[in-house]
């Protein structure tokens, strides 16, 4: 064989080798930017890099495999929406702050009995991220609410917007929605 045709033979592998790694890379990004939606554009806007921000997209993907998530027996979603019209009327009697810490709680609460893992917001915000990521949003908002009422900033309304982004992420958790459990093994 001359070395021609070696030659042509290593680059002709080579071009397919980058075609394949590119195509894979490519299918790879927009499957995250349809699974993850809004999200997807907001980490990689946060991570600065498209590399860096997938490889924590399919962080907490993978890690959201591994919990498992079950449904809400009727029991405890029922529990769970009475506690809810309780968390409304205390911010309709004049206790926005109490209704709002209350209906993270009640978030919290929901996120733990259904087998998310929890210890932190951090934590809850990349595991709703992957399981709801149309509804992470909401709840960044309304964490950030509660962050400037701690400073100080928080008005009424802004306290009104708190309640109902909870609100988003409650139905979501309480649903049980089909499409997350396609993302996520039930046991």
């Amino acid at each position: 064989m001359q070395t021609s045709t070696i030659l042509l033979i290593v680059v002709a592998v080579l071009v397919v080798a980058a075609a394949g790694w590119f195509l894979y890379h490519l299918q790879r990004s927009t499957q995250l930017r349809r699974r993850f939606g809004p999200e997807y554009e907001r980490t990689l806007s946060e991570a600065g890099n498209r590399r860096t921000a997938e490889s924590d997209l399919v962080r907490r993907a993978k890690r959201l495999e591994r919990l498992e998530v079950r449904p809400l027996s009727p029991a405890e979603r029922e529990k769970f929406l009475v506690e809810w019209r309780s968390t409304q009327v205390l911010f309709v009697v004049d206790d926005p702050v109490g209704a709002v810490y209350d209906a993270n709680r009640l978030v919290n609460d929901i996120m733990t009995s259904r087998g998310y893992t929890s210890t932190n917001t951090s934590e809850r915000m990349e595991n709703i991220s992957a399981a709801y990521p149309r509804a992470v949003s909401s709840y960044r908002e309304a964490c950030g609410i509660l962050e400037d009422y701690q400073d100080g900033r928080a008005s009424r309304e802004s306290l009104r917007r708190a309640l109902v982004s909870y609100r988003t992420l409650f139905d979501e958790l309480l649903g049980e929605s089909r499409e997350e459990y396609r993302r996520v093994r039930v046991s």
